[in-house]
């Protein structure tokens, strides 16, 4: 099973109190860029994998999905998304993504925002992911930028020239990383893109888009705090579809 750190009372509060968490989508830095990749959400089957307080889930109904199913280990996430979602066409359910199924051909979108870096096996969740959604569905997702989780626990520096520069160890070497954030030895799973892109094409998944997010002046000058994902790259952005060589008859 896989680690429920957002169960536990001091996280759970800790994380509660980011502005993605308090305001929703429209805080999330990345999500203008991970709204782009989705499709028209009109009369759509979505399946959010890692639903936390149900934002997308809410957003995704709002433009017209005609069903949004939500998973996710931790209770108190679940509890919060039944408080954004209630009274829409949003079923909430506890899940192991690690191990889980998610059904056979149910869904046209298959979506998981911030997730992916828990799951340990990577290319099974990918298997039950392609069981999951139609012949023409499509599965997009956003993960922790491998360059920024290769190193268990982020540290800036300055070069001879007195620029702030990012330390990076490890990246070529993939597995667990503990991590303390918000609190001590949270596990996450590194992966180098090479190896996120071709597992999705083993799936039966084909690319459409990918997206090293990066701020911009704009963005900047409206949130000052988000000057460091100058020096390092914070989020990496899928957007992929179903192969047609792996249709199913």
């Amino acid at each position: 099973m896989a680690q429920n750190i957002y169960d536990d009372a001091a996280f759970f509060e800790g994380y509660s109190q980011f502005p993605r968490s308090a305001q929703g989508l429209g805080a999330a830095a990345e999500w203008p860029a991970l709204r782009a990749m989705l499709p028209d959400m009109t009369g759509l089957r979505v399946l959010d994998l890692g639903c936390g307080f149900g934002y997308f889930a809410r957003w995704a109904v709002e433009q017209g999905a005609a069903h949004v199913t939500g998973l996710d280990l931790s209770e108190k996430m679940l509890a919060e998304a039944a408080k954004t979602c209630a009274g829409l066409p949003v079923t909430l359910a506890r899940a192991d993504l690690d191990t889980d199924d998610f059904g056979t051909a149910e869904f046209d979108l298959v979506f998981s925002s911030l997730a992916v870096h828990y799951i340990a096996d990577f290319d099974a969740f990918l298997a039950r992911v392609r069981k999951a959604v139609k012949n023409d569905g499509r599965f997009v997702f956003s993960m922790e930028h491998p360059v920024f989780a290769a190193r268990a626990n982020p540290e800036f520096t300055q070069d001879a020239e007195g620029r702030q520069v990012a330390a990076v160890a490890e990246y070529l070497r993939e597995g667990e990383r503990r991590t303390n954030w918000i609190a001590e030895g949270v596990i996450k799973h590194h992966r180098l893109i090479s190896t996120t892109i071709m597992a999705l094409k083993r799936a039966g998944f084909a690319l459409d888009a990918i997206d090293e997010w990066a701020a911009t002046d704009a963005d900047i000058a409206a949130h000052p705090e988000w000057e460091k994902e100058r020096y390092e790259p914070m989020f990496l952005l899928f957007a992929t579809h179903v192969a047609a060589s792996t249709h199913r008859t």
